[in-house]
C-alpha cells in the first residue's frame, strides 16, 4: 500500500490595477477612460455600461455623453448596447434577483473575459455589479467608477464584492481586483449633503489607526468639509485612497484570510445600526457613530484620551454628521442593547473569536479580543459627552 503523500502548492498572483484620478470623464477631450479600456487584440473590446439610477436621476444628459464618448471611439470599443440603469443603494445588494439579472445580461450580449463591464455607482451598486462580474466566465474585466465619495476613497478601490443576505450585511461575495478604476469627481456634485459627507467618517477611520497627520489635517479641514468645499473633499478622498491601497498592498492580508479585520475600526456597531434601521441610516453615517462609540471605549481603556474621543466626535459633527438614533437604544427582552448583538455577529463572522482594532494612541492601533458590554453599555446610555446638541 502505497504511502499517504501531500503536495503543497504554493501560487504568487501578481495583481495590479490603476486609481486614477479625473473630472468629466466622458468630454469629448477626455481620454483617462479611454487608455484604460483600449484592448490589443486589434479588435473592438465589447464593453458593457452600468449606470446607478440615482447618478441618471443626477446628470440626466449622461447616458446620451457615454454613448456619444464611445461612438466616437467605436473602431476600438463596441459599446454592446445603450447604458442600462440599475436601482441604487441597498436595493441592490439586498435582492438577489437583480444580481442574477446583471448575470443573464452579461450573457446575452456573448461578454468574455476580455470584455469589459463598466460600472458608475455608489458603493452598494459597485458590490453588487462586481459580484454578478465575478461570476460570468469565472470573471470578466471590471472597470470601477464610482459615483460617491465613500466609493471613491473605500468601497470602489479594494478588492471586495458582495451581497446582503438573511438579513447580513455583505453575507455572499467574493475577493475579486477590478481591471481598474477611475474617480471622475464631477460625478460627485450631484450628491445629496447626506451622500456627500458619507466618505468622510472612512476617512476619519484609516487616518485614526494609520496617520496621525492625516487625521490632524481633517479636524482642520472639518468646516471646510462641513460647508461641502470641493477642494477639501478632493484631498481627503486621494489620501484616504492611498491609506486603503497600502493597506490592500502591503497589510499581509489582502483578502482577509486571517482573523482580523483591521480596517473595520468603528464597523461592528455601523453594520448592525444599518441593519437594525433597516438601512434608514446609510453606512457612513453609521461608521461615524461607530467610530465615536470605540473612540471611547478605546479612552475607557487609557490607549487615548477623553479629550480625544471629544474631538472626534465634536469633527464628525462639524463636518454634518448626527450622532444619535433611536436605533442605539433599543434593548432586547432581556435588556441587553440591541446593538450589542453587531460584536456577535462580528465575532462569527471571525470564525468565532473577537477582534477589534482601536486607535493606540492617534495614527496607530491595537486589538482587543473582548468587549465589556456593561462599559459599552455604559457608552450607549451616557451619550450627551459625545453628542453636541445643535
Amino acid at each position: 500500500m502505497k504511502m499517504p503523500k501531500t503536495i503543497h502548492q504554493t501560487l504568487t498572483v501578481p495583481l495590479s490595477y490603476p486609481v486614477t484620478f479625473t473630472r468629466r470623464a466622458f468630454a469629448p477631450e477626455n481620454e483617462s477612460l479611454a487608455e484604460i479600456l483600449k484592448g490589443d487584440s486589434g479588435q473592438p473590446r465589447k464593453v458593457l455600461v452600468l449606470i446607478d439610477q440615482g447618478i441618471a436621476d443626477a446628470f440626466g444628459e449622461l447616458p446620451g455623453q457615454i454613448q456619444a464618448w464611445f461612438h466616437a471611439r467605436r473602431q476600438c470599443l463596441n459599446l454592446v448596447r445603450e447604458p442600462v440603469l440599475v436601482p441604487g443603494g441597498e436595493a441592490i445588494k439586498n435582492d438577489y434577483r437583480q444580481v442574477m439579472t446583471l448575470v443573464d445580461l452579461m450573457l446575452e450580449y456573448h461578454l468574455c473575459r476580455h470584455s469589459i463591464v463598466l460600472v458608475l455607482g455608489g458603493g452598494a451598486v459597485l458590490d453588487a455589479a462586481g459580484f454578478a462580474t465575478a461570476l460570468v466566465h469565472r470573471g470578466l474585466r471590471l472597470v470601477r467608477m464610482p459615483s460617491t465619495t465613500l466609493a471613491q476613497n473605500d468601497a470602489g478601490i479594494g478588492v471586495k464584492n458582495g451581497m446582503n443576505l438573511h438579513g447580513g450585511k455583505n453575507t455572499i461575495g467574493v475577493f475579486a481586483a477590478p481591471y481598474a478604476v477611475l474617480n471622475d469627481f464631477a460625478l460627485l456634485e450631484g450628491l445629496k449633503d447626506t451622500e456627500w459627507r458619507a466618505g468622510i467618517s472612512e476617512a476619519f477611520k484609516v487616518a485614526m489607526i494609520k496617520d496621525a497627520g492625516f487625521y490632524h489635517e481633517l479636524l482642520e479641514m472639518a468646516p471646510a468639509l462641513g460647508r461641502r468645499n470641493r477642494e477639501a473633499m478632493e484631498l481627503l478622498i486621494v489620501r484616504c485612497a492611498e491609506l486603503h491601497l497600502d493597506h490592500i498592498a502591503n497589510g499581509g492580508d489582502p483578502f482577509e484570510l486571517g482573523s482580523a479585520r483591521p480596517l473595520d475600526f468603528g464597523h461592528w456597531s455601523a453594520h448592525k445600526l444599518e441593519a437594525l434601521s433597516n438601512y434608514r441610516i446609510g453606512h457612513g453615517q453609521a461608521v461615524a457613530i461607530g467610530l465615536v462609540l470605540d473612540s471611547y471605549y478605546a479612552a475607557h481603556l487609557g490607549w487615548i484620551s477623553h479629550q480625544e474621543a471629544f474631538t472626534l466626535a465634536d469633527a464628525l459633527h462639524t463636518c454634518g454628521f448626527e450622532l444619535d438614533a433611536p436605533e442605539l437604544h433599543l434593548t432586547l427582552g432581556d435588556g441587553r442593547p440591541a446593538l450589542l448583538q453587531g460584536l456577535d455577529e462580528f465575532r462569527e463572522h471571525l470564525g468565532g473569536i473577537l477582534t477589534l482594532s482601536l486607535p493606540c494612541p492617534i495614527g496607530q492601533k491595537a486589538e482587543i479580543h473582548e468587549v465589556d458590554e456593561a462599559i459599552m453599555t455604559r457608552i450607549l446610555d451616557d451619550h450627551a459627552p459625545w453628542v453636541r446638541q445643535t
